[in-house]
C-alpha cells in the first residue's frame, strides 16, 4: 500500500507539498519518520583548521584569501582556485563542474572558507569540489553539520529544516520505564535523537560514527525491542486463531513410507513429529523446516501435506516454489509419490497454456484437485481453493512477504511450513524469526558422499574439459553452470549456449544438453528427462538448477566465474552432486583479478561444506540485510541494529520483550505504535 504524507502533518512542520513528494521517495510519511532519519555522517564547521595543520584525507574546514583563479582546459576543463590562510600557507582548490556563481564566489581577494578532504595533487595539497562558504558571512557554527541521505530536488538545507520541525512536533518523551532503562545503561530517547540530530562542537564527527556511543545504543536497543514485541504478539495472535486441527490416521503416509526405496533419517522423522503435532493443534501453524542442502526436506514436506490430506474435511494443500524449474521437480515427484495413492496433483505455473490453467483454477475451486505445486501463479488474485488447509512455501526466502500473505489469506487461518537449504545463522533466526517455531534437519541421509571442491584458474578450462570427458566415461554425468552476467538474462542464455557450443566442438564424444530459464516448460522437462534418463552425458545451464535437481549419477558440477556468485547460491549448485554413491567434485572456475570479497567467498566455500557455517560466513562477508534478501520486501526491518555486533542488545531485548508483554502492555502499545506504524501485516508472513 502507498502512503502519503497528510495534510495536516505538511501544514504542523511547515512543508510543501513538492517538498512532501520528495520525502515519501525516502519513505518519510510522518513526524516520526523524520525524526528517525538519521545523519550518515557529520560535517565539522565549528572550528577553523590552519592548512599547515590540516590532516590528510580527513574532512576539514580550512579558511584563506583567494590569490589566483583560472579556468585550465587540459586534460579537460576545470577550474582551479588557490587560497592562502593567515600564516602564508597555500592550498589549491579543484572543480571539475563549476558555474559563473562559482567563479563570482571565488573571486580574487575574496576571503572564503573551504571544506573537504586535503589530498596530494599534481602540483601540491589540494581539495576537491569542497564545499564553499563566504568567510564574511557570520562566525562558525555552533553545531556539527548533519548530512542526510536525500534524493534528488531535495537539498541538505531543506532536509535539515524538516528534520528540526519534526524534533520540535514530536513527543520524546520516552516509552520505556526508566528503572529499565538504568539497568541497562541508556539514556533518555530525546537526548539520544536530539543529540544525533544536532551534535554539540565537544562531539568529533569520528565520535559520532562509533555505535558504541550511549545514543547509537539507545536506538538500536529500541529497534530490536519493538521487532521482538511485534514478532511475541504476532505468534500470541496466531497462537490464538482458530484453524482447523489437521489430523489424519496415517494410513497414506505409511503407504507412502512403506513404498519408499530408503527409510527417514532419524532427524527427518523428529521433524516430522514437530510438524504433526502442530497441525494437529487448533491454531494455526507458523514453522520453518531448515535442512541443509541434501537432508531430504522434500519427503517431509509430502508427509507433511498428506497428514494435512487424510484429515477428515477434504483440505486442500499448496506447495509453492520460486522457479518454474523447481516447481516442476516438486510436481514430478509429489505425482509420483501421490498418484499410486489415488490423489490428484496438478502444476500451475505462469507458462500453462490458457485452457490448462483455467482447468487447474475450475479444479482447485471445487475440489477435485487436492494438491496444487506452482510458482507465484498460485497467489494471484482468481486462483481459489474450496478447502485450503496447508501451504508449503519452498525456499521461503525468495518469496517477498506480501506474495505470501497473499497465497496465506487464500484460507481461513491456514497452516504454513517454510522451508529454507539456506540456512539462517542462529543470532539472525533470534531476531528476524523470533515468531516462527524453527525445526532442523541436521543431518544428511546415510548414502551421500561428501564432494570434494576445487579452485581452478579459468586459465586452466582445458584441463577442466578432460576432466569432465573422463568423469562421463566413467559412465557418471555433469554439470556445467554459466553465470549470471552484468545482470542481463539475454546476454546469460548467449554464454550458455556459446558454452554448449564449444564443449560439444571440445568433446565431440559426448551428448550435451543446454537448460535455462527462457525455455518453454515442455522444453526443459524433455531436457531434464534425458539428462535424468542419462542419455545426456553433460548439462549447461544456467542457474536455474540452483534448487531442487535431483539426479543421483551426477557426480562433476563446473561452475563458471564462480567469483561473481553469492556464497548460498555456490553450495546450493554444489548441492546438486554427491547424490549418489560414486565420489563427486565441484570445481569452481574463476578469473582473475579477484576482489576482497570474492576472495573471501571462495575461500569460504572451499574450507567448508557445512551449510550453517557457509551461511554464518556469509552473514558476516554480507551484512544482515542483504543476506536475508525478501524477507525484508516492503519492510525494512531493522534500520540502525548490526545483528552481529549488538548480539548484547538483542539478547537484552529478547530477555524483557515476555515481562513487558504479560505485566506492562501500555508500555508496549506505546513503544510498537511509535516504531512499527503499519509494518505489523509484514511480521507475520
Amino acid at each position: 500500500m502507498i502512503r502519503f504524507m497528510s495534510p495536516e502533518t505538511r501544514r504542523q512542520l511547515g512543508l510543501s507539498e513538492a517538498a512532501a513528494k520528495k520525502l515519501e521517495k525516502l519513505h518519510l510519511h510522518t513526524a516520526w519518520d523524520l525524526v528517525l532519519h538519521l545523519p550518515l555522517r557529520y560535517e565539522d564547521e565549528t572550528r577553523i583548521t590552519p592548512i599547515a595543520d590540516a590532516p590528510f584525507a580527513q574532512s576539514c574546514q580550512v579558511e584563506g584569501v583567494v590569490q589566483l583563479q583560472e579556468v585550465q582546459f587540459k586534460p579537460r576543463k576545470q577550474l582551479v582556485v588557490r587560497i592562502q590562510d593567515s600564516q602564508g600557507t597555500p592550498l589549491n582548490l579543484r572543480f571539475l563542474h563549476f558555474y559563473p556563481s562559482t567563479q563570482q564566489q571565488l573571486a580574487k581577494g575574496k576571503k572564503v572558507r573551504a571544506l573537504g578532504e586535503i589530498k596530494q595533487g599534481y602540483f601540491g595539497a589540494e581539495m576537491i569540489h569542497p564545499k564553499i562558504r563566504s568567510a564574511e558571512q557570520g562566525g562558525l557554527a555552533e553545531s556539527l553539520t548533519p548530512v542526510y541521505p536525500t534524493v534528488n530536488g531535495l537539498n541538505q538545507p531543506a532536509l535539515r529544516r524538516a528534520a528540526q520541525a519534526a524534533l520540535e512536533h514530536v513527543d520524546l518523551s520516552d516509552s520505556l520505564p526508566e528503572k529499565l532503562l538504568r539497568d541497562l545503561h541508556l539514556p533518555p530517547l530525546a537526548d539520544s535523537l536530539r543529540l544525533l540530530h544536532n551534535p554539540p562542537p565537544e562531539y568529533s564527527v569520528h565520535t559520532l560514527a562509533d555505535e558504541t556511543l550511549p545514543a547509537w545504543q539507545r536506538l538500536k536497543f529500541d529497534e530490536l525491542l519493538a521487532q521482538q514485541l511485534s514478532m511475541r504478539l504476532a505468534k500470541q495472535k496466531r497462537q490464538s486463531g482458530a484453524a482447523k486441527p489437521l489430523r489424519g490416521n496415517g494410513a497414506l503416509c505409511r503407504r507412502l513410507t512403506d513404498s519408499l526405496p530408503f527409510a527417514l533419517t532419524a532427524a527427518q522423522e523428529r521433524v516430522l513429529s514437530e510438524i504433526r503435532s502442530d497441525l494437529a493443534r487448533p491454531h494455526p501453524m507458523h514453522r520453518l523446516l531448515q535442512g541443509d542442502v541434501g537432508s531430504g526436506k522434500t519427503i517431509v514436506a509430502a508427509l507433511s501435506a498428506l497428514t494435512a490430506l487424510e484429515a477428515e474435511g477434504g483440505f486442500q494443500a499448496a506447495v509453492m516454489a520460486p522457479t518454474e524449474i523447481l516447481a516442476e521437480q516438486h510436481y514430478l515427484k509429489f505425482r509420483q509419490w501421490f498418484e499410486p495413492l489415488g490423489i490428484s496433483v496438478a502444476w500451475l505455473s505462469g507458462s500453462l497454456k490458457k485452457k490448462e490453467k483455467e482447468q487447474v483454477k475450475t479444479d482447485l475451486a471445487n475440489g477435485n484437485i487436492r494438491l496444487a505445486i506452482g510458482t507465484h501463479a498460485l497467489f494471484q488474485d482468481d486462483v481459489r481453493f474450496r478447502n485450503l488447509g496447508l501451504v508449503i512455501v519452498d525456499e521461503q526466502h525468495r518469496f517477498g512477504v506480501a506474495q505470501r500473505l497473499a497465497l496465506k489469506n487464500k484460507g481461513e487461518d491456514v497452516h504454513q511450513l517454510m522451508m529454507s537449504a539456506t540456512p539462517i545463522p542462529r543470532t539472525l533466526a533470534m531476531s528476524f524469526f523470533a515468531d516462527l517455531d524453527v525445526s532442523v534437519i541436521d543431518g544428511l541421509p546415510p548414502n551421500r558422499t561428501p564432494v570434494k571442491t576445487r579452485l581452478v584458474n579459468q586459465l586452466r578450462r582445458s584441463e577442466v574439459e578432460g576432466f569432465v570427458l573422463n568423469t562421463c566415461r566413467k559412465g557418471q554425468q555433469a554439470y556445467w553452470v554459466c553465470p549470471l552476467i552484468e545482470e542481463s538474462e539475454t546476454l546469460q542464455l548467449q554464454t550458455a549456449a556459446e558454452t554448449q557450443t564449444a564443449l560439444q566442438a571440445a568433446l565431440p564424444e559426448l551428448n550435451i544438453g543446454l537448460i535455462h530459464g527462457r525455455m518453454k516448460a515442455a522444453e526443459k522437462a524433455e531436457v531434464m528427462a534425458q539428462f535424468v534418463a542419462g542419455s545426456l552425458n553433460v548439462l549447461v545451464a544456467t542457474t536455474v538448477i540452483e534448487v531442487g535437481v535431483d539426479v543421483p549419477n551426477a557426480a562433476l558440477m563446473v561452475i563458471e566465474h564462480a567469483e561473481r556468485m553469492g556464497l548460498a547460491q555456490l553450495h546450493q549448485l554444489r548441492g546438486r552432486v554427491g547424490r549418489g554413491a560414486a565420489a563427486s567434485s565441484c570445481i569452481l572456475l574463476f578469473a582473475e583479478p579477484l576482489g576482497e570479497t570474492a576472495k573471501a567467498r571462495l575461500k569460504v566455500i572451499y574450507e567448508h561444506t557445512d551449510g550453517f557455517e557457509i551461511a554464518r560466513q556469509d552473514l558476516n562477508i554480507r551484512g544482515p540485510g542483504e543476506f536475508l534478501g525478501a524477507r525484508q520486501s516492503g519492510a525494512v526491518m531493522l534500520r540502525f541494529a548490526d545483528l552481529e555486533r549488538d548480539l548484547p542488545l538483542l539478547e537484552a531485548a529478547r530477555e524483557i520483550a515476555p515481562k513487558l508483554i504479560e505485566e506492562r502492555p501500555d508500555v508496549v502499545d506505546k513503544h510498537l505504535s511509535r516504531w512499527l506504524a503499519s509494518r505489523e501485516a509484514f511480521l507475520a508472513a
